[in-house]
Order: structure tokens, then sequence, then C-alpha cells
């Protein structure tokens, strides 16, 4: 792609002669310019386009890549949750020789091989939110996950003063934003009189948490709180709690803080949540990994994103923070 627009430019430069061809790298925005003089071209591998926290990071990523006019991003594509579909997607954009492969792995070990055929081609991987199984890669961005999840604990902790039931609603189990959040809230929680009576796969998704929490309710699971591994289950479970009747009663917990009108956000200014935490997206830092790589410079290897707690108290102030609705 980029090479074919140098070529050309070159044609025209020579057969012009003295005509004074001018450079692409004379753009709009003051000097942005791809590899090569050419447009510096982003293909996006998402893992699941059904839960609200991609829909916003793929949102987000087309706002803050936008400011750049020498990036284009190619249609987002979406695994569903299918592992051989992204593998697949990403043989894709390897074949159409993008600038940059972004990632957002559905599960680590088998996007692990096309991410290291990606890196032996010569194109830049920026891997976003969840990690592979190897280091050939340009660039890390994601949140501390195993840091949210032991805050959620705390959480949890305050809320259970005197001990408690909690119930663990969780996303993936093989994918390790789902096993540090796991592991960081058992610890928090241990030696405080709070006890882990269910704890479920629900993969994400809102429909799954439902049917789950449905089940613990049915058969008289005694919970005094629910700690799910997104806001979207968490608002599930709540749900099908106010439908039993039992909302009241339970408190639940959330991770993403999407500043979107469904989102963990409003969910905490609505009492259905009580609390939430930011997961930052990646996606403006991504952008501008994209556009430091499209200089020639090169991104830290690694970013850890901060996280915030949700409460009523900062919800509307965090909520305008986090809001790009606005374009």
């Amino acid at each position: 792609m980029k090479r074919t627009a140098t070529s050309v430019l070159a044609a025209l430069c020579a057969a012009a002669l003295a005509g004074g061809c001018a450079s692409k790298t004379d753009t709009a925005d003051g000097g942005d310019s791809g590899k090569d003089g050419g447009q510096f071209v982003i293909g996006y591998s998402q893992s699941n386009n059904a839960e609200p926290y991609r829909q916003q990071l793929n949102k987000q990523l087309k706002h803050f890549v936008a400011r750049h006019k020498n990036l284009k991003l190619l249609p987002i594509t979406d695994a569903r949750q299918d592992n051989a579909t992204q593998v697949s997607q990403v043989q894709s954009f390897i074949q159409q020789k993008v600038d940059l492969l972004i990632v957002s792995p559905n599960e680590p070990a088998p996007l692990t091989p096309p991410v290291e055929q990606a890196c032996k081609a010569g194109i830049d991987v920026l891997v976003l939110d969840r990690t592979v199984n190897t280091d050939c890669y340009t660039s890390f961005i994601g949140g501390d996950n195993y840091a949210i999840g032991r805050k959620a604990g705390e959480a949890a902790v305050k809320a259970l003063p005197d001990g408690g039931n909690v119930a663990e609603l969780r996303g993936v189990l093989s994918a390790q934003p789902q096993i540090d959040r796991d592991k960081g809230f058992r610890d928090a929680v241990e030696g405080h009189g709070i006890k882990i009576v269910e704890a479920r796969e629900a993969k994400w998704t809102r429909p799954n948490a439902i049917k789950v929490m449905n089940q613990w309710l049915a058969r008289g699971t005694d919970i005094d709180l629910v700690y799910a591994h997104n806001d979207d289950m968490a608002i599930g479970a709540h749900g099908a709690a106010s439908g039993a009747g039992k909302a009241k009663r339970i408190k639940f917990l959330g991770i993403d803080g999407l500043a979107i009108p469904d989102g963990g956000i409003r969910a905490v200014q609505q009492g259905r949540l009580l609390s939430t935490f930011v997961y930052p997206t990646g996606a403006e830092e991504a952008a501008e990994a994209a556009y430091a790589l499209s200089q020639g410079k090169k991104p830290k290897k690694k970013q850890t994103l901060p996280t915030v707690e949700v409460t009523k108290a900062n919800a509307a102030k965090i909520y305008e923070e986090y809001d790009v609705s606005g374009g």
C-alpha cells in the first residue's frame, strides 16, 4: 500500500522533471505522514463486538485515529469470541500487508502464532487489552487487571464489614483479564470473613449473567454481594435479582466504567451498582502509538493504564471525563 503510493509519486515527479512535484508529506494537519509518504494503514482484530466495552473501544479508536489524517483504519473485524475466526482475520490483515496490526485476543494461546507471523513479516503489532504468549510484538497497552480485581475486593470488604457471601460472575475462563480479576479479588477478601459461595463463567455478556443469576436465585443461594468481571454482567445480575424481588438486599460490583447511557457509570448513579472500576479502553493510547510508528518512532513496549473507582460521589465527573459521544 505505502510502497505503491511512493512509487507512483516518484514516477510523476520524474515525468514532470522541473515541474515542481509536491510531496505527500504536506498534509492538511501540518505534516502528518505515513511511512514512505503514504497512508499508514491499520488493521484491528476485535475479539467480540457484542460486549459494550468492545463496542466503546471500537468507537473511541475510530474517534482518536481520525485526529491524524495520515492514519487509515480498515474496517474493524469481529471474531465473535471464536478463535479460529480471529486467527483467519489476523492472517487476512497480514496478507494485506497492513502497516500496523492491532489485536485484542479472544484467548492468548490461539492468537500467539499469527501475532508472531505478523511480527516476523515486519508488521508492527500492538496488543490491546489482552495478552499473547510471546514478546514478539511492538507494544502492549492495557490495564492492570490484578490491581482492579484487588480494588474490587477491597470495595467488597468495605461493603461487607462483618463478612458475607459473594457470588462471582467470571469472564472467559482462559482469558488473562478474567484470571487476574479473579485472583486480585480473592487475595483482597481473604481473611475478612467473606466466602465466595458461587463462581461461574458468564463469558462477559449480560444474557449469560442473567441466566446464571437466575439459576443461583432459583436454588436459594444466600448472596450478599455479586462481583462481576464486567459491568454488563453486573447489570444483568441486578436485573435478574430485581425480577425476583431480591435486588435490594444484594450489592453489585462491576468493572469497565463506560461513559455510555447503559453502562456502569450510569448504573452506579442509578443505584443499580454499588460501584464500578474504570478499565480504560486504551484507544487513545493506541492511536497515538500508531501515529508515532507512522513517524518512524517506537512507542513504549508496555503501557499499563490506571484505574479509578466509580461511586455515586464521583460518577458524574468521571462520566463527563470519559464521554466521547460529542465526537
